[in-house]
């Protein structure tokens, strides 16, 4: 009975120990981050000029999506606006 008694001591302590090393690991991060947001502020990035218009899409590549959106959609599908993604 003695051998039960300590193992579930030495148990009981090593979850503790855990425990309260995982909470100091949480905090030492929490503070982490309200140092670095305090005294190294994001940078700004300046936004880049854009064309005046979209890029124009090559005819066969509007071609492939119209026949996928057929296809898919069963003819009742309707495309409103193609754009090309950056």
């Amino acid at each position: 009975m003695e051998n039960f008694q300590t193992g579930l001591l030495l148990m009981v302590v090593g979850m503790v120990t855990v425990f309260a090393i995982l909470l100091i690991v949480i905090n030492l991060g929490k503070l982490l981050i309200f140092l670095v947001n305090k005294y190294a502020p994001e940078e700004v990035v300046a936004a880049k000029q854009k064309a005046t218009g979209p890029a124009p899409i090559q005819p066969n590549i509007v071609a492939a999506i119209t026949a996928a959106v057929n296809v898919v959609t069963h003819n009742k599908g309707k495309i409103v606006k193609i754009e090309k993604q950056n």
